[in-house]
Protein backbone atom coordinates (compact mmCIF):
# COMPACT_ATOMS: atom_id res chain seq x y z
CA UNK A 1 0.00 0.00 0.00
CA UNK A 2 1.41 3.35 -1.10
CA UNK A 3 1.49 5.98 2.09
CA UNK A 4 -0.53 9.32 0.93
CA UNK A 5 2.08 12.49 0.73
CA UNK A 6 1.26 15.50 2.38
CA UNK A 7 3.10 17.26 0.15
CA UNK A 8 0.86 19.25 -2.08
CA UNK A 9 1.47 21.33 -5.19
CA UNK A 10 0.15 24.13 -7.56
CA UNK A 11 1.83 22.85 -10.73
CA UNK A 12 -1.15 22.45 -13.02
CA UNK A 13 -2.56 26.38 -11.90
CA UNK A 14 1.66 27.34 -12.89
CA UNK A 15 1.86 25.28 -16.06
CA UNK A 16 -1.00 27.60 -16.62
CA UNK A 17 0.19 30.68 -15.86
CA UNK A 18 3.65 29.32 -18.02
CA UNK A 19 1.71 30.11 -20.89
CA UNK A 20 -0.44 27.05 -21.04
CA UNK A 21 2.23 24.93 -20.73
CA UNK A 22 0.76 20.96 -21.27
CA UNK A 23 1.81 18.17 -19.31
CA UNK A 24 3.68 17.11 -22.38
CA UNK A 25 6.02 20.07 -22.83
CA UNK A 26 6.44 20.45 -18.78
CA UNK A 27 7.70 15.98 -18.42
CA UNK A 28 9.96 16.75 -21.79
CA UNK A 29 11.62 19.95 -20.48
CA UNK A 30 12.23 17.72 -16.99
CA UNK A 31 12.62 14.26 -18.86
CA UNK A 32 10.00 12.83 -17.51
CA UNK A 33 7.16 11.38 -18.83
CA UNK A 34 3.88 13.24 -19.15
CA UNK A 35 1.93 10.73 -16.64
CA UNK A 36 4.36 11.11 -13.93
CA UNK A 37 3.61 14.62 -14.62
CA UNK A 38 -0.09 13.77 -13.96
CA UNK A 39 0.72 11.68 -10.98
CA UNK A 40 2.54 14.33 -9.75
CA UNK A 41 -0.19 16.81 -10.22
CA UNK A 42 -2.80 14.92 -8.60
CA UNK A 43 -0.57 13.65 -5.55
CA UNK A 44 -0.34 9.94 -6.23
CA UNK A 45 3.63 10.17 -6.49
CA UNK A 46 5.84 12.64 -4.69
CA UNK A 47 9.10 13.51 -6.90
CA UNK A 48 12.19 13.29 -6.06
CA UNK A 49 13.99 16.93 -4.33
CA UNK A 50 15.88 17.01 -7.67
CA UNK A 51 12.64 16.64 -9.77
CA UNK A 52 11.17 19.49 -7.52
CA UNK A 53 13.84 21.88 -8.31
CA UNK A 54 13.95 21.00 -12.18
CA UNK A 55 10.04 21.14 -11.94
CA UNK A 56 9.83 24.73 -10.40
CA UNK A 57 13.05 25.65 -12.63
CA UNK A 58 10.95 24.58 -16.06
CA UNK A 59 8.38 26.46 -14.29
CA UNK A 60 10.22 29.56 -13.53
CA UNK A 61 8.92 29.72 -9.58
CA UNK A 62 10.20 29.10 -6.30
CA UNK A 63 10.17 25.66 -5.25
CA UNK A 64 7.85 26.68 -2.74
CA UNK A 65 5.60 28.20 -4.89
CA UNK A 66 5.43 25.15 -6.68
CA UNK A 67 5.28 22.90 -3.71
CA UNK A 68 3.38 22.59 -0.53
CA UNK A 69 4.13 21.16 3.29
CA UNK A 70 1.29 21.78 5.90
CA UNK A 71 2.73 23.28 9.16
CA UNK A 72 0.89 21.23 11.29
Amino acid sequence: MVKPTRVTNSIRALRFAAGEMTQAELAERIGVTRQTVNAIEQGKYSPSLEMAFQIARALDVALDQAFHYPED
